[in-house]
């Protein structure tokens, strides 16, 4: 088995080659560029790829890979709507995925955007550093005794439900399936959750029925001063309606670690860039928004579990045994 990984970064290649000694029979190839129309060329003579979360798989991509005989795409993350999934089967392309590598480290992140925003913690650390020690403008609200409104309630949003309720909330949540290892948790309607939310945590994958499911509509459901969270997918909230919000004064603090029209900028050092995006621009420029580069999965942890299913699902696939429950679209 021979695969060549694209848009690798030190942290990846570092913990890929940690473990790959326990993997002799797989040869790795790491590319520093992402896969695209100029470098899927790349891939001749590759069994496999690997790409990750921003990583464009699309339809010529995939046609190219099924010339070049390439016979697996391997998702180093959960996520896969990158991916022309379509395509991939009718070429007889395997696509698989990591279904689950640390839900703690993302639900932890989720948590401490919303510990960020409420308490201010961006806004303090610049005054301290410019010798301001001043309390206007950083009073916050003690999370016990709040309720937290989570939507999507599988490995991540369970977990951070138990966060939430770990530190004296009441949870509610909504999903269309109810997670058993929840007791403590209220499901209800989304309108429900809106109305009542304190804190609202997005958990839920990216589908035709929850694009935008925070739209103008729903903020307008929401308590004023709710705190809004998002570390799933960019796509799952209007961003048009969500800076409308903003500037209607209808949220106490935003928390993105994903965002609409980030792909651009996504793990890569755009410091000398002017962003073309007047969206991105937009809202970092608002003073109780908090924007992070979609680091929630980035732990040791994290990163050693995706290495270690990324490279079980290859042997398995190259075994002719592909583990059923990761492999993406039933194929």
């Amino acid at each position: 088995m021979k695969i060549l990984f694209y848009d690798t970064k030190p942290y990846d290649r570092e913990s890929f080659e940690k473990i790959k000694p326990q993997y002799n029979d797989i040869t790795v190839d790491f590319l520093k560029t992402d896969i695209s129309h100029r470098t899927v060329d790349l891939a001749k003579g590759y069994d496999a790829v690997c790409v990750f979360v921003a990583s464009d798989v699309n339809e010529h991509i995939v046609r190219k890979l099924a010339e070049y005989k390439v016979k697996l795409i391997l998702l180093r993350c959960a996520g896969y709507n990158n991916v022309a999934l379509a395509e991939a089967k009718k070429h007889g392309i395997t696509v698989m995925h990591v279904p689950a590598y640390s839900p703690e480290a993302v639900a932890e992140h989720a948590l401490a955007l919303a510990f960020a925003v409420n308490r201010h913690i961006h806004k303090a650390y610049i005054k301290v550093r410019e010798n301001n020690f001043s309390l206007i403008g950083l009073s916050g609200v003690n999370f016990r005794g709040k309720t937290a409104g989570i939507i999507g309630t599988g490995k991540i949003g369970a977990m951070m439900a138990k966060n939430c309720h770990g530190i004296g909330m009441k949870v509610i949540a909504y999903d269309k399936y109810h997670n058993p290892d929840l007791p403590f948790a209220e499901y209800v309607d989304l309108d429900e959750l809106f109305r009542r939310s304190d804190l609202i945590s997005l958990h839920c994958p990216l589908t035709e029925d929850t694009y935008h499911i925070i739209d103008l509509e729903a903020i307008e459901k929401m308590k004023n001063g709710v705190i809004l969270v998002n570390t799933s997918r960019g796509a799952l909230i209007s961003t048009e309606d969500l800076i409308k919000g903003i500037r209607q004064y209808k949220f106490s603090g935003v928390g993105l670690d994903v965002y609409e029209e980030e792909m651009e900028n996504v793990f890569e050092n755009r410091e000398d860039d002017i962003l073309e995006s007047s969206v991105t621009a937009r809202l970092l420029s608002f003073p109780n928004v908090i924007v992070t580069s979609h680091q929630g999965f980035l732990t040791e942890e994290a990163l050693e579990a995706i290495c270690e299913t990324t490279l079980q699902n290859a042997r398995s696939f190259a075994n002719g045994e592909p583990i059923k429950g990761n492999i993406v679209g039933r194929q």
